[in-house]
């Protein structure tokens, strides 16, 4: 059955690996406050939860598979349809085989593919924040005014490689317009298989940034390399251009993502208090278009996905 064009798939992504703890006393960090959170988010209407774990002592991204264990199995105990999307991002300085590890231990639905190489400045986030919790925070943040968030050719074919043998579909992350080359060579080469999923990442320091004109670049080129009916696009705005950018997306056409990995707050000058806050203002939003946030497995329809 088509699925009507008034579906959007909203995806949340619960903690992410930017923010740290002093940011906001919300940011999830134990397993069981990631796994809850995402159990709340798919309740308020996401269809996709994406998944980082983080060191429940002191909040720091970490690649300890047993924590990844903790979550998921915390979230299917409470929802077993709900899409697991599982990060191969991880955290700066984890090795690929580190960020990669997740797919065969798991094997989700979903995991994410970084789809280029940037700079990646989280650095002038420290300026805002007047007391750390974690002598780690501050050093993550002033080591990225030198890091390169590496994914190399090879990096990229190896971890696409890991998926096929997973059965784990890429979600790629896609942060500035040349990304999009980069992805059309690996749809040439044969590494990736249309019909192919895409995030457009938008307003990290080192990539593109979340104007309306870059999402309109990034989508027309991905209509000139890709065509229609192709790919399936979603839009992430870090910070404040969370909703805008989303919002920019649906009249386009796109999904969306929202949650605490991406933006800390629900309003101006407003914390959000969980992840189901946010994903109930995309809701809204949805509705005012007279748009409908899709269920998981009309998602898996959209993405080319089997039923589950």
């Amino acid at each position: 059955m088509a699925i009507p064009n008034s579906k959007r798939i909203i995806s949340c992504a619960i903690t992410g690996s930017i923010h740290v703890p002093s940011m906001s006393p919300y940011l999830p960090i134990t397993p069981d406050e990631i796994a809850q959170n995402a159990i709340d988010a798919a309740s308020a209407g996401a269809a996709i939860v994406h998944i980082h774990a983080r060191n429940p002592e002191t909040g720091q991204p970490s690649p300890d598979m047993n924590l990844y264990r903790q979550i998921i199995e915390k979230i299917r105990a409470k929802n077993e349809d709900v899409m697991i999307c599982i990060t191969t991002g991880g955290g700066a300085g984890m090795t690929v085989e580190q960020r990669a590890a997740v797919i065969p231990e798991f094997k989700p639905e979903l995991a994410s593919m970084n789809a280029g190489s940037i700079n990646w400045g989280l650095f002038p986030a420290k300026e805002k924040i007047k007391e750390f919790k974690f002598p780690w925070e501050s050093q993550m943040l002033d080591m990225t005014k030198n890091f390169v968030f590496e994914n190399t050719f090879a990096a990229m074919e190896k971890v696409c490689k890991i998926m096929s043998e997973n059965g784990t579909k890429p979600e790629l992350e896609v942060y500035d317009t040349g990304h999009l080359y980069n992805i059309a060579y690996l749809i040439q080469a044969g590494i990736v298989k249309p019909p192919i999923t895409m995030q457009f990442v938008t307003g990290i320091l080192g990539g593109i940034s979340s104007t309306p004109y870059d999402i309109m670049n990034l989508h027309t080129t991905a209509e000139r390399l890709f065509g229609k009916g192709q790919y399936a696009w979603s839009v992430i705005g870090a910070g404040k251009a969370e909703y805008p950018a989303a919002i920019m997306a649906l009249i386009l056409g796109g999904h969306v993502r929202v949650g605490l990995e991406d933006n800390l707050y629900l309003g101006k000058g407003t914390l959000a208090k969980n992840n189901a806050q946010l994903v109930e203002k995309m809701a809204r939003i949805m509705g005012e278009l007279d748009l409908e946030p899709a269920t998981p497995q009309e998602a898996r329809e959209l993405l080319g996905l089997p039923r589950k």
